[in-house]
């Protein structure tokens, strides 16, 4: 499947901003079953890449004049080759870095009954995984515009609705309740010239019997596969969020965000 992706953030504020300084992971990662075909940055400012410890690939973008608007426009092709549900390890860290929980996943009470409840039993750690998935659906229904960014795993769990950022937020922090390894993955997904979904999130958590990630898509309860172009992972959103950063000055901000993801012609004949 080759993917046409177009990516547009915003800003604009009200009164000038004196600095500000954004890391961008806005690239797909270098990874064996996708591969960039064609990749293009378009920001203001200061530029400089690095590859962090998750393997992600870094920008970070600094402007350092007076300035009220910042547009960032990443495009390209990505081509997936094939199924994404089991994912070779790489990185420089070990599975085990995503164990302990951070701010985001905390587990509390009704979360760690959420665990129990669906991975004691029997079967396979796929099957036992799948179930936790179901889960973790069932109770946090997909609803946009009732979560923030900044809220946690159990905040999620209790209003028992959010978007797909918190639905893998409680599942990862189930799965490190029960110490298995799990990781946010940021991204995007095409679901059609009917779909709305572009920019995703979704879940890697690891099977240590295979040595491997296994990839599940939350939100559609399904594994990750040939729709899914991964730009990032972390122990939760602070780490893949596509665009993160701070600034002095600026007052009020207002964002615009635009994502779009087709099919190129050569797919599509």
């Amino acid at each position: 499947m080759q993917l046409k992706i177009h990516h547009r953030t915003a800003y604009h504020y009200d009164e000038p901003v004196k600095y500000s300084a954004q890391a961008l992971r806005l690239t797909p990662r270098r990874e064996g079953r996708q591969r960039t075909i064609s990749w293009a940055m378009y920001a203001p400012g200061r530029r400089t890449e690095q590859i962090d410890a998750h393997g992600n690939i870094t920008h970070l973008l600094t402007l350092e004049d007076l300035h009220r608007d910042i547009e960032i426009v990443v495009a390209g092709t990505v081509e997936v080759s094939s199924e994404q549900e089991i994912i070779p390890h790489e990185g420089r860290l070990s599975p085990l870095a995503y164990i302990p929980p951070t701010p985001l996943t905390a587990a509390d009470d009704a979360v760690r009954s959420l665990t129990s409840d669906n991975l004691q039993g029997g079967g396979s750690t796929r099957d036992r995984l799948y179930r936790l998935a179901a889960g973790v659906s069932d109770r946090v229904r997909y609803r946009p515009g009732v979560t923030t960014v900044e809220d946690p795993a159990a905040a999620a769990l209790a209003r028992g609705e959010g978007v797909c950022q918190d639905q893998a937020h409680v599942f990862i922090a189930c799965c490190r309740a029960a110490g298995i390894a799990a990781r946010y993955v940021s991204g995007y997904l095409y679901v059609g010239d009917n779909g709305d979904a572009a920019s995703h999130a979704w879940v890697d958590a690891w099977m240590d019997d295979a040595k491997a990630w296994l990839g599940i898509d939350i939100t559609h309860l399904g594994p990750t596969g040939i729709n899914h172009c991964r730009l990032a992972v972390g122990r939760d959103y602070l780490d893949a969020a596509p665009v993160r950063g701070v600034r002095r000055g600026g007052g009020r901000e207002i964002l615009d965000v635009d994502v779009t993801v087709s099919q190129t012609l050569e797919q599509q004949q």
